[in-house]
């Protein structure tokens, strides 16, 4: 009590402590997290020249994309193409408004045209859209279909959108041409030409041992092409990956539990208050039962020929005699009982054609009011009348079938193997013969069925497979996940390598991942190691741990690289090719001693090649290939001429003009010149995005978020 009455008289003082420490919680997290001002920013995918993208409406975007995708891509697939189209849209619409672009009635009616021409509503009675129709089809909606009508709303602005776009990129492609000057250099560069003789000294010829590029020449090479060598933030990292696989008991029970179920067992069955002998597969009536309530792999039933069959142990089972089991055998993953339940000489292809005749309740009633009852007679009597003259099915398929596919052919399915129809349908045309005519029914409805051709009869079988998926245990997990955090504290505390190297794991390395990637190299889609890698206060060393789909991956940051001009040591190895190549270039010039080509070939000990019809457009040289710089200076030659050492892609060229074909003069170069225009305005389009793109100002927080 004297404990309670302390504590009520300095109630007031507790309060105003525990204020303040919740206050200081979160000061502490707000300024962490950038101010007061930075709750916008939670809510806030990009800036874009001060236009906010928002948060909510972006996810609504990427979760509808990934819908009508089909889950066929990643979320981060889908996070990129939006991010496209946001930015897209953001940077136009922008320009579009401070040019004060509108979009026209005429414009969106035109769209609209091209939108619904194939549509048959909006069609005369000559076949041509029409206009009418479309006004009283919208009138319709706004009267009866408010929603309907807001939607049709909403696909005119984006239309209205997409006119204004239309009318920039024309205004874009209107000032983009070529003038006839232009159209005269474009007609002489792909129709002047030169014959030339040149000595090639190659820059292989100098050991790269004998030419040293510094950290200096490469910074400044750097600082010299600014541009070329800018990167984004990115971080180098290196991992173990622990998968989850079954262990040796693992995988002895597995076999255990799947040879267990070859034999009848005894069991308590509640039901009938006693034990119960309950068949197991080699007892079995019902293979299909079987199967399907006690393997982790579905039953198969089709008849399989010998090139049909797979797996390392095909060739044992295809030779089983009916009622012979072979296994317990290891595959894929799984243990195996496979037994012959069938064995038969069948066609190995079926010609057949079908008329489909469904019902109401069927899965392709299509509206259809006949019963099953009245459909099963309907067949029956058409079936009568193809028996008795083969030439009706091709008229009957036509008035009667609901497969659009064939009826127009007669019904005709063409050529099949077993496992390519419905069980039913296959069952029917694999086991009787050729000239058949009958009904069969399936979930779709009642086919009648004839068989117009069959290949020769060959040994087929049926297998009934019973498996067991070999999988790591409770036990095997717990183990694995022990020694994953046992590795993720020894590394956090001492050496990731050393440590990985005396448990014997492999430890695998990736430079350079960028914010927004999603793959690591060797490791798949592992996107929450890369958010781990950019978030705040994640620093070189630190180690974590995360849940793979089939286990665990540990990894360690080993660098940091900010956005900016690359560092000396991560541009080295594509700046001190050139710089090396360069220096080269300068150590053959001054070996380089004639004044003809064929002393300064014989004083290099190679030999003078000859080059023919070389045109500015094309600038190879045979047997060097691609060399613009060594072309375009022979050029400037008059006949006979000797360029001075050219520094070109391969080596250092020394040529001689041998004579030049100058193609003749035309009265006009209009053509060439529209050539060339149309040329440019088809790149204008994507190069003026680029340029508004770079220009912008763009804060993108995807990383933040996906």
């Amino acid at each position: 009590m004297a404990v309670l009455n302390k504590i009520r008289q300095r109630s007031v003082f507790l309060i105003i402590i525990i204020a303040l420490a919740l206050f200081s919680f979160v000061l502490a997290d707000v300024i962490r997290s950038g101010g007061f001002s930075s709750q916008s920013s939670q809510n806030t995918i990009a800036t874009v020249n001060g236009n906010e993208i928002g948060r909510e409406e972006f996810a609504r975007d990427v979760e509808n994309f990934e819908r009508n995708m089909g889950n066929q891509m990643s979320t981060t697939q889908a996070v990129n193409r939006i991010w496209d189209q946001k930015l897209r849209e953001v940077i136009l619409d922008e320009e579009i408004e401070d040019l004060g672009i509108r979009a026209g009635e005429d414009q969106i009616t035109q769209l609209v045209r091209t939108q619904m021409a194939g549509n048959p509503s909006f069609m005369n009675e000559a076949g041509m859209f029409d206009e009418n129709r479309l006004r009283e089809y919208v009138a319709n909606l706004k009267e009866s279909s408010p929603q309907a009508y807001e939607q049709w709303q909403s696909f005119t602005q984006s239309l209205a959108k997409t006119a204004k776009i239309n009318s920039y990129y024309n205004m874009v492609g209107v000032g983009v041409g070529a003038t006839l000057t232009e159209g005269e250099q474009a007609y002489k560069m792909a129709n002047d030409n030169v014959n030339l003789r040149f000595v090639q000294i190659p820059y292989t010829s100098i050991d790269d041992a004998e030419v040293k590029v510094s950290k200096s020449e490469i910074k400044e090479y750097l600082e010299a092409h600014p541009s070329k060598f800018e990167r984004e933030a990115s971080r180098s990292l290196r991992y173990v990956v622990f998968d989850e696989t079954a262990s040796e008991d693992d995988k002895t029970e597995a076999k255990e539990m799947l040879s267990g179920q070859k034999s009848s067992r005894v069991e308590y069955n509640a039901a009938i208050g006693g034990n119960d002998t309950i068949p197991g597969f080699d007892q079995t009536d019902d293979y299909e039962e079987f199967v399907n309530n006690n393997s982790d792999l579905p039953f198969r039933g089709q008849y399989l020929f010998e090139e049909n069959l797979n797996g390392e142990y095909a060739d044992t089972i295809f030779k089983l005699n009916k009622g012979e089991t072979f296994g317990p055998y290891e595959e894929n993953g799984y243990w195996k009982l496979s037994k012959v339940i069938e064995v038969k000489n069948i066609a190995d292809s079926v010609k057949a054609s079908h008329i489909l005749l469904p019902y109401a309740g069927s899965e392709l009633s299509q509206g259809t009011t006949r019963t099953k009852e009245e459909t099963k007679a309907l067949a029956d009597s058409l079936v009568g009348v193809i028996r008795k003259d083969a030439s009706q099915f091709a008229p009957i398929a036509s008035e009667y079938s609901v497969d659009t596919a064939t009826k127009d052919q007669g019904g005709d399915l063409g050529y099949f193997g077993p496992g390519m129809m419905i069980p039913e349908f296959e069952n029917y045309v694999f086991e009787n013969p050729k000239g058949s005519v009958g009904v069969v029914e399936t979930d779709l409805g009642y086919h009648i069925i004839s068989i117009d051709e069959q290949s020769d009869a060959a040994r087929a079988v049926r297998v009934a497979t019973l498996a067991r998926e070999i999988e790591a245990s409770e036990t095997t997990m717990n183990n694995l996940f022990n020694e994953v955090t046992k590795f993720e504290i020894s590394a956090s505390d001492g050496d990731f390598n050393e440590i990985a190297k005396k448990d014997g794991y492999e430890v695998k390395t990736v430079r350079d991942v960028k914010a927004l990637d999603e793959n690591i190299p060797g490791a798949g889609a592992q996107r929450r190691v890369i958010q781990w890698a950019f978030e705040d206060g994640a620093e070189v060393g630190d180690v974590k741990r995360f849940d793979t789909n089939n286990g665990y991956i540990v990894a360690q940051i080993t660098a940091t690289n900010p956005k900016g001009l690359m560092s000396v040591e991560d541009a080295s190895a594509e700046v001190t090719p050139i710089l090396r190549k360069e220096k080269k270039a300068e150590i053959i010039k001054s070996k380089l001693k004639g004044s003809t080509l064929d002393e300064i070939a014989k004083n290099q000990n190679t030999s003078v090649q000859n080059a023919d019809a070389v045109n500015l457009n094309s600038p190879t040289l045979a047997g060097a290939g691609a060399e613009p710089e060594v072309v375009g200076a022979v050029f400037s030659l008059k006949k006979g001429q000797v360029s001075k050492p050219i520094a070109g892609n391969k080596g250092v060229y020394v040529a001689e003009l041998v004579s030049k074909f100058e193609a003749p003069k035309m009265e006009s170069y209009k053509a060439f010149a529209q050539q060339e225009s149309m040329a440019r305005r088809a790149q204008a389009t994507t190069r003026v995005f680029e340029a508004l793109k770079n220009k912008a100002d763009i804060e993108d927080n995807r990383a933040r978020f996906y």
